[in-house]
């Protein structure tokens, strides 16, 4: 090989090397600002996301569910025993009312029959709560005869319940713990009648 073709062939080496390096560095300042635009044009998070709400979501729920059920509450307290169908009782063990503006019931249900018990008819006939709430105790009520107003147990804007849902077949002697959460009637309101679907009507005294 000639010196003239050596020298020619580095210089053609030398110019195909830049066109590459000044290629690449096109290509990466090309991501750069697409990602940039990706950034800039993204929209910013919502103050919904980003901030919890406190009551009507189903995380919320959710955790009320996991956390009020049998917490801080002496089982064999006994307020009232309300017979149910085919041998299950229900022992009232605490109905408080807070500061919120709720009223929170807390009970135990036991099956002394002979026979596996089905939640299912706890939820009561309104379709919102059946379909939301399979097997729970949704279809409690308090009456305030007094005042001459019924209550439901709370629910969200998706009609999920503010009380225990999902709860399984009891079979023969096994019992479970159950809350349900109203609104609370005035503070002057200090006896209610509550009621389950299945169960009979007990008037329950208000503590709080």
């Amino acid at each position: 090989m000639s010196m003239r073709s050596s020298t020619r062939n580095r210089k053609t080496l030398a110019v195909a090397s830049m066109s590459a390096a000044f290629i690449l560095a096109l290509t990466g300042c090309g991501s750069d600002n697409d990602g940039k635009a990706k950034e800039e044009n993204a929209a910013p998070p919502s103050s919904a996301a980003s901030t919890p709400e406190t009551e009507s979501t189903g995380s919320d729920t959710v955790a009320q569910q996991d956390t009020a059920a049998g917490e801080n509450v002496d089982t064999s307290v006994r307020l009232a025993e309300i017979r149910g169908q085919a041998g299950v009782v229900m022992i009232v063990n605490q109905v408080q009312r807070d500061s919120g503006g709720f009223v929170t019931v807390q009970a135990e249900v036991k099956n002394e029959g002979d026979k596996p018990a089905n939640p299912a008819q706890w939820a009561g006939s309104e379709s919102v709560i059946v379909r939301q709430n399979l097997s729970s105790v949704g279809g409690a009520t308090l009456v305030d005869k007094v005042g001459k107003k019924r209550y439901y147990v709370l629910r969200d804007t998706d009609g999920r319940c503010l009380c225990t849902t999902k709860i399984k077949p009891l079979q023969p002697g096994d019992s479970t713990v159950v809350f349900m959460q109203f609104p609370s009637p005035p503070s002057t309101t200090t006896e209610v009648d509550f009621s389950v679907p299945t169960f009979a009507t007990t008037s329950l005294k208000i503590s709080g």
